[in-house]
């Protein structure tokens, strides 16, 4: 039975640990310096963490193998799963030709710019980003903005700024259910964290983005309408996460974020929107005269994608609502209802690793755990939004052949990603199995309580690096645990603040800024972008890290 030796390195904890960052510096070098495609520096480092495994700490290559495609499986199997089958639930929506009435929905709540840049880029953003994740609500959101006028930098921050608080729950909870199986601490706990950490920004973004649109005028005109969403959003987020559905918090919080914008608006109405929607439009038209080649021919097709030609019945608003209520429902009885609750979790399949499983102790000499495959064929949340996906194909009178070819189509768009996806998890297993993570995590617990205040770097510098919180966390989090464990700190708070963390730094992701940068028509201006949204990434950050340091303290009667 192979036993992780904690310093295997000269028996020096401090040299073992820098031998074990190799892969994860070889992840931030071949991304952030060589600038190589994501699956390259995924299988790259993958590549250095099983070379430093059977040199380093001796395990067996046969071992360190199977534990890699151990990894492999568990990135198929659920993760890249829930991913599919959340963006294949969108795009069904936008085939069948029902995602032009859910934006005309949006159009009629308010007309006013900064109004209607807190409705898409946070309400409906974070609504995408609870589906699908992984770029596709900052393309699609930002698209939208550029239809309704908006200037292509200010588009460009809008929809980054705002693609914060959702994060952590996003694709169906994938960051947290990730968290969760590589650490082996209950996810609806780490979820139940987050669930009060992150509602602190959910709370102050929207009247960020209200500065952002038309600076201190917009907050001084439309801040009651981007407090009440945002205080609705916070609370939304933290009883969903804590009482109701960890995979269900982004949808129910969007749409009660979305409702409680269009009871304010009916009491209440916003001051010079004339005066924005004008001084918006000249910025716009200025950009716009200056724009060449393609990123000239994106502003034209986004204000050609808008159809205000058909009336905007009830009937039209009813089925374009109806995909995520019917989401909100069938997550709700599958968690909430126990006789249901309870077949699913009968249905789950658990078997140790062919090969590995019995064969790989932790460093205390116990029989490892993390070798046992938990395969849940139906109660997976990717399971339930195919069944869900399904009947919206059905209830729409979409073909379910072109479902199926669009799903297909969605497996060969998304090879690179899922490549990348495989990798970075077969990375994680293989440094978590043979003791690279524990090592990191022994060095690192070192400083005590203070860790518990630069916690969230973690997961920020991993999801800057991956342009995934998901990522981060399989990076990071049992890193997190380790260190927790032995600086006597909260294992479950540290590894939620990995993904607190790393919300914050989507915006200044490379593939972010490239996806945004592609999608409003300022390719090449992305080093542009990351200038002026930066410091607001620093900024709540700072605010993250010493909210996790006084939940680690005097703060602790915050935590479940």
């Amino acid at each position: 039975m192979y036993q992780p030796d904690l310093a295997p390195v000269a028996d020096n904890t401090f040299l073992s640990a820098l031998v074990a960052l190799l892969p994860l510096l070889t992840v931030f070098l071949t991304l952030g310096v060589l600038k190589w495609r994501a699956h390259w520096a995924g299988l790259a480092a993958l590549a250095v963490a099983l070379v430093i495994a059977v040199a380093a700490y001796g395990m067996p290559a046969d071992l360190a193998g199977l534990s890699a495609t151990q990894g492999a499986v568990f990135g198929l199997f659920p993760i890249l799963w829930i991913v599919i089958a959340a963006i294949w639930f969108y795009e069904i929506t936008v085939k069948a030709g029902r995602f032009q009435d859910l934006r005309a929905v949006i159009d009629s709540i308010s007309d006013d710019p900064r109004i209607q840049a807190i409705l898409i880029a946070f309400c409906f953003g974070g609504m995408l980003e609870a589906l699908a994740g992984f770029g596709a609500p900052l393309a699609i959101t930002g698209v939208m903005l550029l239809a309704v006028g908006f200037p292509r930098m200010r588009a460009a921050v809008a929809v980054l700024v705002a693609n914060t608080a959702p994060v952590a729950f996003g694709a169906i909870a994938t960051p947290v259910i990730t968290a969760g199986n590589l650490t082996g601490i209950d996810y609806e706990h780490i979820g139940a964290i987050i669930g009060r950490q992150t509602p602190l920004l959910a709370l102050v973004v929207p009247l960020f983005l209200l500065i952002i649109v038309d600076g201190r005028r917009g907050l001084k005109n439309c801040w009651p309408v981007a407090l009440a969403v945002g205080a609705v959003f916070a609370a939304a987020q933290f009883l969903a996460s804590n009482h109701i559905s960890v995979e269900l918090t982004d949808i129910i919080s969007s749409l009660a974020g979305l409702a409680t914008a269009v009871v304010v608006l009916r009491f209440w109405s916003p001051k010079g929107t004339a005066e924005a929607t004008e001084r918006l439009g000249m910025e716009r038209e200025k950009e716009d005269a200056e724009a060449t080649g393609e990123n000239a021919q994106i502003a034209k097709d986004a204000m050609g994608e808008r159809d205000t030609d058909r009336e905007l019945t009830g009937g039209r608003i009813a089925m374009a609502l109806f995909p995520y209520l019917l989401v909100v429902a069938v997550f709700s009885f599958a968690k909430l209802w126990t006789p249901l609750k309870d077949f699913l979790a009968d249905t789950d399949l658990s078997f140790g690793w062919p090969g590995l499983d019995g064969d790989v102790a932790t460093a205390s000499g116990e029989v490892s755990t993390t070798t046992v495959f938990s395969f849940q064929w139906l109660s997976s949340p990717g399971s339930l939004l195919l069944i869900c996906g399904v009947i919206v194909a059905l209830v729409y009178r979409y073909p379910l052949t072109s479902a199926a070819k669009l799903y297909v189509d969605n497996v060969v768009k998304m090879r690179w990603t899922i490549l990348t996806v495989v990798s970075v998890l077969s990375l994680a297993y293989v440094m978590n199995q043979s003791g690279q993570t524990i090592t990191v995590g022994t060095w690192i617990a070192g400083a005590g309580a203070a860790f518990a205040f630069f916690a969230p770097v973690l997961g920020w510098l991993g999801t800057a690096v991956t342009g995934s919180d998901t990522s981060a966390n399989a990076l990071f989090a049992t890193l997190q645990q380790t260190a927790a464990e032995g600086a006597d700190l909260d294992p479950a708070l540290m590894v939620a603040s990995n993904t607190s963390g790393g919300v914050v730094a989507k915006l200044i992701s490379p593939q972010n800024l490239a996806i945004v940068a592609t999608a409003v028509g300022l390719v090449g201006k992305e080093s542009v972008i990351l200038r002026k949204v930066v410091w607001w990434s620093i900024g709540m950050l700072v605010a993250l890290c010493l909210l996790n340091g006084l939940q680690s303290g005097i703060l602790e009667g915050m935590l479940p």
